[in-house]
């Protein structure tokens, strides 16, 4: 009997990430060294109070019946830290979790979209803001972020498509190219995004680990936009909760409602211990999540500026876990093929632009997820091997 699969899985072939897992499998069965900067889970441990907080519930037989709903105390945690890191005010009916902004990005567009209805969605971008939509049947509009335009959407020339749009997902400290956007920015992309009746998607995943003095914003504290933005915020990145899968979607409540409503079709609620974690996160000291964006700080000069010192340009990344960089000229565009040199001459992996869209092409993502002398001894490799001759 042969087993017919739908047509949308033909784009979900595992493509260039199997082939350059088998390339690091095979390269460590050598006995080599590999640095591995591609994958962007956090090496660091969750703080001590957050794990006991998991532990203490986990011992009690009554935490592993349906949660069915947010613990009232999580919900109040998320209120009292975006009112003191990010100076919004958020009611109890404006705040839902999700399991992590992956998850809820996937989802969302089951709640906003009709078949064929558009989406604006950044291209280079993070897979997820493209697949979710595209599960929910949406149609893609994608919007350029270049270097030329200070890798920020032009948003008079996208006027046009955002009177089509139901949503335009939009990402900043952003995955891949590690940029930052200004305050000025948040305060023109509100006003326009009600003239065209839009609504904003804004993932927040990485406004706790920022560099150089800039601040990362929730797109809540601008005036106005919570008449028509949504945020999802995660604990994965600033915590260190990654597999715990813990998240939040916080702003217009009416897009928060239909979310719960969904949500409680196809699950039970987070796992009560998982709850329990995230309010001790929530409610902690913030100085263990700064000092951690201060190492990634201080790889993020060990790598960039590394590079940069043995003749490729790296530029120093604004914010998230990751750096952004064009390949070496004499590779053209073809992203693959030059990662596939370095892993075989240095050791060093990395993942290919290309792997979140057109404009990603001829660029490449490491993710911060050595230590300091491990990348310096990354970058040792790198000269040492000439790839850059």
């Amino acid at each position: 009997m042969e087993i017919r699969l739908a047509d949308r899985m033909k784009e979900y072939e595992e493509g260039i990430f199997q082939v350059l897992n088998e390339k690091r499998l095979s390269l460590l069965a050598q006995g080599r060294r590999v640095y591995n900067l591609s994958v962007g889970t956090p090496d660091f441990a969750p703080q001590q109070a957050v794990m006991e907080a998991v532990q203490r519930a986990a011992a009690k037989p009554e935490n592993y019946k349906y949660a069915l709903a947010d613990l009232p105390e999580l919900t109040e945690a998320v209120q009292r830290r975006f009112a003191q890191r990010y100076g919004v005010s958020l009611q109890k009916d404006e705040i839902t979790t999700v399991y992590g902004s992956q998850e809820g990005i996937a989802h969302l567009g089951f709640c906003l979209l009709n078949p064929g209805d558009e989406v604006l969605v950044p291209d280079p971008g993070y897979p997820i803001f493209s697949v979710g939509p595209t599960l929910a049947g949406g149609k893609l509009s994608f919007y350029e972020l270049t270097e030329e335009n200070g890798w920020l959407p032009e948003l008079e020339a996208l006027s046009e498509a955002a009177d089509r749009a139901r949503f335009m997902i939009v990402s900043y400290p952003m995955n891949p190219i590690c940029k930052c956007a200004p305050h000025s920015f948040y305060e023109r992309l509100i006003p326009w995004a009600k003239e065209h009746e839009l609504l904003i998607v804004h993932d927040n995943a990485y406004s706790d680990i920022i560099y150089d003095g800039r601040e990362g914003i929730s797109i809540l504290s601008i005036p106005g936009a919570k008449d028509c933005c949504v945020e999802f915020y995660s604990l994965s990145k600033s915590y260190d909760y990654t597999g715990a899968r813990m998240g939040f979607l916080a702003g217009n409540a009416r897009v928060v409602a239909a979310f719960k409503r969904l949500r409680s079709q196809i699950d039970y609620g987070t796992f009560l211990p998982v709850q329990y974690g995230a309010v001790a996160a929530l409610t902690a000291s913030d100085e263990p999540v700064k000092a951690q964006c201060r190492e990634y700080e201080r790889r993020r000069n060990a790598l960039c500026r590394g590079l940069s010192s043995v003749g490729w340009p790296v530029p120093d990344s604004e914010g998230t876990m990751f750096a952004w960089a064009r390949i070496p000229e004499k590779f053209g565009q073809d992203d693959v093929a030059f990662v596939m040199e370095l892993m075989e001459k240095t050791g060093v992996l990395c993942t290919p632009g290309s792997s979140f869209g057109r404009l990603g092409r001829g660029h490449v993502r490491f993710a911060l997820v050595l230590d300091e002398e491990q990348i310096a001894e990354a970058v040792a490799r790198v000269k040492e091997s000439k790839i850059l001759e």
